[in-house]
């Protein structure tokens, strides 16, 4: 296993810091990557980024730090859907709105090669088109972080059955959806989004699970406050949030000056 790989530091207990992407952007996957963020996820499930997009922002995201992960958020956790972003480089895979056993145990299978799951082997990016079939065959199970998206109170209720899947490297939770589940849409102080947060958190430490969460709006301090927390695995913001924010508040500033 890669001592350096994501899956392997957030094994040893070290956190890791990455971001989504969500433009569509090879030049900003490019961007984002330069920065030294640990890993950007390409969103598939709510941008219009498509399958031959995520490989090209991929590329971007290598040529600008190798060291830098290729994640992606499926739109759905499908099978025949899955393995094609693995074969286009995905070193990390996050299967949205996952409410039980069952479709954490579909996801693990569509990531891992035999004996471990059903992934199909082909000639693709990930083993350099074929030149490195047998190594990456080897490597692969041991480097692709398995991550389910808990986002809605039935997975909170179901969330040791899920987390006790045999697969499952991490659970990344999607606070915009699971406060709306709970009829209290972005209201992250509520006690009962707080009291599911940490029902997750404590969900991980029993089933040896790494928790994740996205920090949506570009705010240090919050993201600071989840890894006081205990969450390892962590996405800052998202590209075109940070994008407007920036704008936003420059272009405030200087209007100002000229009021």
């Amino acid at each position: 296993m890669n001592r350096n790989s994501v899956r392997t530091r957030l094994k040893n207990g070290k956190p890791v810091i990455g971001a989504w992407l969500n433009s569509g952007s090879a030049i900003i996957g490019e961007l984002m990557a330069q920065t030294g963020l640990d890993f950007v996820t390409v969103d598939a499930e709510h941008s219009a980024v498509d399958l031959v997009g995520t490989q090209r922002i991929f590329q971007a995201i290598s040529s600008g730090n190798p060291q830098t992960e290729n994640f992606v958020r499926l739109h759905g956790v499908d099978y025949s859907l899955t393995k094609r972003y693995l074969d286009a480089g995905a070193t990390g895979v996050i299967g949205p709105l996952v409410t039980n056993a069952d479709e954490a145990a579909l996801l693990v299978a569509a990531c891992k090669y035999p004996p471990l799951g059903k992934r199909g082997v082909g000639f693709c990016r990930a083993n350099q088109y074929g030149l490195s079939v047998e190594t990456h065959f080897a490597e692969a199970n041991d480097q692709i972080l398995v991550a389910v998206q808990i986002e809605d109170i039935l997975a909170v209720n179901n969330i040791d059955e899920i987390l006790s899947v045999e697969g499952i490297d991490a659970a990344f939770i999607g606070p915009y959806d699971l406060s709306a589940s709970m009829g209290i849409t972005a209201q992250f102080d509520h006690p009962n989004y707080t009291d599911a947060r940490d029902k997750i958190l404590e969900s991980c430490r029993r089933n040896n699970v790494v928790p994740g969460i996205h920090i949506v709006q570009p705010n240090p301090n919050e993201a600071i406050k989840r890894i006081k927390d205990g969450f390892k695995l962590l996405a800052y913001s998202l590209d075109i949030t940070m994008v407007q924010k920036a704008c936003i508040e420059g272009l405030s500033e200087i209007r100002k000056t000229i009021s």
